[in-house]
């Protein structure tokens, strides 16, 4: 999954200083380091809970000269402030372009020229047509989600300081909810649904800030001042949700994003030279080839798990691999932990993943003792369904980092919750621990930390390529594999298998849904019938389809990309390639695009 960049702490070190310092260092254009260090704190001074998620508590405003605490402030989401938006990327394009043109800078900075000039184009792009802020509501119960949960889980400051901007952002919740309710003109029923829940969890983080507060302490006064009226404003916003905006008329847009702006924010979130028709091309194939690989790992299952029986070598290809892979994987997935034990499950397993990294020498683990495994916030569950990983600040790689475990919802009936548990049975775990913490994203975070500068470290954080941060999670998991992780066992091989056909689905839906009006039956058929997902899982990703665009490629894509990378490094590199040191090298470069990263890494021709 996507997982959740939490990025930068503070910035210790000015623009100047870094010049200064690395000036000597031919890989690094102080000019050009300069500017894309103002640039990056004058766009997360614009959003103060993106500048929270960043780790930029303070910020001097350059007209008042003034010290701004970012982490009291909630955004502004005024029409003005959309627009001041606007004005921000346009001119600072220009800027670029004039002061520091991309023929002038070396591969390490053209990395960085094209990191950002993607993220100004794809915020164009949404600012001046896609415009989700005026027609999905998640986005602002998502972001002022954020805004209460960032301090509190940050160490960036003494825990009342912390609890005071949280208290401080509470106030202002009012305020934002109406902006929010004068830029919304329409929404899907889903954008609403899904909102109208993840706001509950809103209204339950303010109720829990009052167990933040020490005995005795002065905040308690404060939050009882404020704190009625945000959760009334939170409440009043879901029955308007429900009341008004339900009732308006969409004008024919839907959760839909078409072929044109899909196409664009395509290219400016993969950052890729293939297209999405390619991609969805390269994608049915490989799920073609994997689920015939499926086969042959599950015949040998099926012969030990069902002796003497029929293994359809009558039927055809497809029919047969639906017979034999099905079974097999139906009779694995009765191995899973109790509803109420996933996250100890998924606990339990981290220390022998361990241990097989460090045997095989996969790569380099962190020295740093930091992962916490806790559950999901309530405000993200609406798209982390199962799990995700927020990492720790790159300034404060001590800090906590966290990987997140959606629990079964106590609500949930009695067959669903087994549906989800047969998907996320003991074998998935392991997969989706190794995918989401080691040597998967976690891995991948705390080398990241150690980008130097820091200001290149900030923005390959920030603007960090999709396609390379789920793509590695994805091309490591091939790699335990192969390495011979659970030795060889081959239900783990076949439940990764079935992950992978997973991951090759996300494209196709993603493409199909967006873009070419496949129905919510022709995407079940995809997950059910071509690629044993649970009906649970089917229906979480299908709302995830809806709630989201040109994210669920990025797994498929990503993948491949690692491994091309990888085949040109070893064909440089020969007899004396050390696969350890390739993943160290590449990850040490942080989430660069992976065709950006090949022309640092690997000599030009």
């Amino acid at each position: 999954m996507k997982c959740l960049l939490i990025l930068l702490s503070a910035l210790i070190l000015t623009a100047a200083a870094e010049a200064q310092t690395m000036s000597a260092n031919k890989s690094f254009n102080p000019k050009f380091l300069a500017l894309y260090d103002q640039f990056v704190k004058e766009s997360l001074a614009l959003s103060p809970v993106g500048a929270s998620q960043a780790g930029y508590h303070k910020h001097v405003d350059p007209k008042t000269k003034k010290t701004i605490e970012l982490d009291a402030e909630l955004d502004d989401v005024s029409a003005k402030a959309f627009d001041e938006q606007l004005r921000f990327y346009r001119q600072w394009r220009e800027r670029f372009q004039k002061d520091t043109p991309i023929t002038s800078l070396n591969a390490e900075d053209a990395a960085d020229y094209r990191l950002i000039d993607d993220q100004i184009s794809l915020g164009l792009l949404e600012l001046e047509k896609i415009q989700n802020y005026k027609h999905n509501p998640t986005v602002f119960v998502e972001l002022l989600g954020n805004g209460l949960f960032l301090p509190l889980t940050q160490d960036y400051a003494p825990k009342d300081v912390r609890v005071g901007h949280v208290i401080s952002r509470i106030a202002q919740i009012p305020r934002f909810l109406d902006q929010a309710k004068s830029q919304l003109a329409d929404a899907d029923p889903v954008f609403i649904s899904t909102a109208v829940d993840e706001n509950e969890g809103n209204i339950g983080q303010v109720e829990d800030v009052a167990k933040e507060i020490s005995p005795g302490s002065p905040l308690k006064a404060k939050y009882d001042a404020v704190a009625p009226a945000a959760k009334k404003a939170l409440s009043d916003f879901n029955d308007w949700m429900k009341n008004d905006l339900a009732k308006r008329s969409a004008n024919g847009r839907t959760w839909r994003l078409g072929s044109d702006w899909y196409a664009q924010k395509f290219r400016y979130v993969m950052e890729t030279s293939v297209d999405p028709a390619q991609l969805l091309k390269d994608a049915e194939a490989e799920l073609a080839r994997n689920r015939a690989e499926m086969l042959q790992v599950a015949l040998p299952l099926y012969k030990e798990m069902f002796p003497g029986q029929d293994d359809y070598a009558s039927l055809s290809q497809h029919d047969r691999e639906n017979k034999v892979i099905k079974a097999v994987l139906d009779k694995i997935s009765e191995e899973h932990p109790q509803r109420g034990d996933l996250q100890r499950a998924i606990e339990a397993d981290l220390e022998n993943i361990k241990q097989f990294i460090r045997e095989k020498k996969i790569v380099a683990l962190s020295p740093r003792d930091n992962l916490k495994v806790i559950p999901t916030p309530e405000f993200m569950r609406g798209i982390y369904s199962v799990a995700g990983f927020h990492n720790a600040p790159p300034l404060e790689p001590t800090a906590e980092a966290q990987y997140w475990v959606t629990p079964i919802d106590p609500k949930m009936p009695e067959a669903k919750a087994e549906s989800k548990l047969r998907e996320y049975n003991n074998y998935t775990l392991k997969w989706l621990t190794i995918h989401e913490a080691l040597p998967g994203h976690y891995i991948q975070f705390e080398h990241a930390d150690d980008v130097q500068p820091v200001t290149r470290r900030l923005v390959r954080n920030l603007f960090g390529n999709g396609p390379y941060v789920e793509g590695w999670a994805e091309y490591i998991a091939d790699v335990m594999t192969q390495a011979g992780f659970m030795d060889s066992s081959p239900k783990f091989r076949l439940m990764r298998m079935k992950v992978w056909l997973r991951a090759t689905a996300n494209t196709i839906l993603d493409i199909r849904l967006q873009t070419m009006n496949m129905t919510d039956q022709q995407a079940l058929d995809i997950m059910l019938q071509d690629c044993f997902q649970t009906q649970a899982e089917a229906d979480g990703k299908l709302l995830r389809a809806k709630l989201s665009s040109t994210q669920l490629p990025t797994y498929f894509l990503g993948n491949r990309q690692w491994w091309e990378l990888r085949k040109k490094y070893e064909a440089e590199r020969g007899t004396a390639f050390n696969l350890e040191e390739f993943h160290n090298r590449a990850l040490d470069q942080g989430p660069l695009p992976i065709e950006y990263l090949e022309k640092i890494i690997l000599p030009q021709q």
